[in-house]
């Protein structure tokens, strides 16, 4: 009788494991992040991985492709409420907001990041879970916010020493100019609409500044004929517009102007901005945002401005990969103890506590298979880790009451050392090298 074979279970196509080996990437993106929102000045705000479906339709807009094809929606099956796996980052932050009313003492800057899923086809750079960075300025309705988190963004990209990146401006106005636009562009739409696709002629009378966000290279020649919202905005909207690339060039920022930049979610207005690559293929956009003041308002909050954008932080990986900016791998320890088994791995386990309470980080051989290895095996396990140097503790080292101390990364000096002075030695040896 042949025993049946037990199938494998694999990953979730679109959901990635961070493996160790690109550990030290994320790390440093991540350190660099928090970085530049320390020097702003932005605080860290978390929400939940699950909120209420309610919480994106009603934030994001019922007519946009995250809402109507993307989302992971189910039904909590102990309350039949409605949930979703968040999408996106600034609804949710925006609910927290309202709910622990953290306007009330003035504005905000703040700041998250973690997980998000969206239900599309996986390609590069873009994952069914995939990790966004953002900020968020609430409560600031000046010209000068939208400036500055632009300024950030420009400077992120220069600390992660990225390539090939543009900066694209457009302004969506206010609402009343936004009705003048779309009540043109329906018209406009409506004289070409044997040449409009299926999602547009859907949307043509529900949300026709979507149209103009259309990917379908068949309609590209149509939406650039459109009316351009530039064309309607209103003396407040253009001052505001203007006002920006101003502190831009003030602080040589160079930008696109596209008045084709729509963004892909209902709560803009104003000041709407991408950075944009052609290294990444079809996937060009690394980043956006813009201005978002109806959004706190319409989510149940009292009436505030502001702004924020959004990055993907794998797109943006993929992209310090081809910039050639990515870090080389950090070593996994500082020392590796090597020993023979027996009192000779008691006493090299106790020296490597006391190293680590030193804040020495410290790699212990451990046998895969609960035997002793050689002490040739084990160097080139030390040598792997990256190790500044190997504590070596042998029977005869372990008699005469001493360890060996072996330099693995600069002139492969070995000696003795006393075993109660090994903590000193090493941290002698340290400071030695780095000096």
């Amino acid at each position: 009788m042949t025993e049946k074979k037990i199938q494998k279970i694999n990953g979730v196509r679109g959901m990635n494991d961070l493996l160790p080996a690109d550990a030290a990437q994320w790390t440093h993106l991540e350190h660099v992040l928090r970085d530049l929102t320390r020097a702003y000045g932005y605080e860290f705000l978390r929400t939940p991985i699950v909120e209420a479906t309610a919480v994106f339709q009603r934030g994001i807009g019922e007519v946009t492709d995250i809402v109507e094809k993307e989302m992971y929606s189910f039904e909590d099956r102990l309350n039949g409420e409605q949930l979703t796996l968040r999408p996106e980052g600034t609804a949710a932050l925006v609910r927290s907001v309202i709910e622990n009313n953290l306007l009330y003492e003035g504005p905000k800057r703040l700041w998250y990041t973690g997980p998000m899923f969206r239900h599309e086809r996986p390609q590069r750079g873009r994952y069914r879970q995939f990790h966004q960075f953002g900020i968020e300025a609430l409560g600031f309705a000046g010209p000068d916010i939208d400036a500055e988190i632009i300024l950030m963004g420009q400077r992120l990209w220069d600390e992660l020493g990225l390539k090939g990146v543009r900066l694209e401006m457009n302004s969506l106005g206010q609402a009343d100019e936004r009705a003048q636009h779309r009540a043109a562009l329906v018209t406009y739409f409506e004289q070409n609409a044997s040449q409009l696709d299926e999602d547009s002629e859907r949307r043509l009378l529900i949300n026709p500044l979507r149209i103009l966000d259309s990917k379908n290279p068949a309609m590209q020649e149509l939406i650039e004929g459109a009316p351009k919202l530039l064309d309607f905005l209103g003396e407040e909207s253009l001052a505001h517009f203007n006002a920006v690339q101003d502190l831009l060039k003030a602080n040589n920022i160079p930008c696109k102007i596209n008045p084709r930049l729509v963004r892909g979610l209902d709560y803009y207005n104003l000041t709407v901005f991408e950075w944009v690559t052609e290294e990444l293929g079809a996937q060009g956009t690394i980043a956006g945002g813009g201005r978002y003041d109806p959004l706190i308002e319409r989510m149940g909050g009292k009436a505030a401005p502001a702004c924020g954008w959004a990055m993907g932080m794998e797109r943006v990986l993929e992209l310090m990969k081809v910039s050639k900016s990515l870090p080389e791998a950090a070593p996994l320890c500082d020392v590796f103890v090597l020993h023979q088994g027996g009192e000779t791995l008691t006493a090299g386990m106790i020296i490597a506590e006391r190293l680590r309470s030193a804040g020495i980080d410290t790699v212990l051989f451990c046998p895969p298979d609960g035997h002793s290895a050689s002490f040739k095996s084990q160097m080139k396990k030390a040598d792997a880790s990256g190790a500044a140097y190997a504590v070596i503790i042998g029977l005869d080292e372990l008699v005469k009451n001493e360890a060996q101390l072996k330099d693995l990364r600069g002139t492969g000096e070995q000696r003795a050392v006393p075993l109660e002075g090994v903590l000193e030695a090493v941290i002698d040896a340290l400071v030695g090298s780095s000096e």
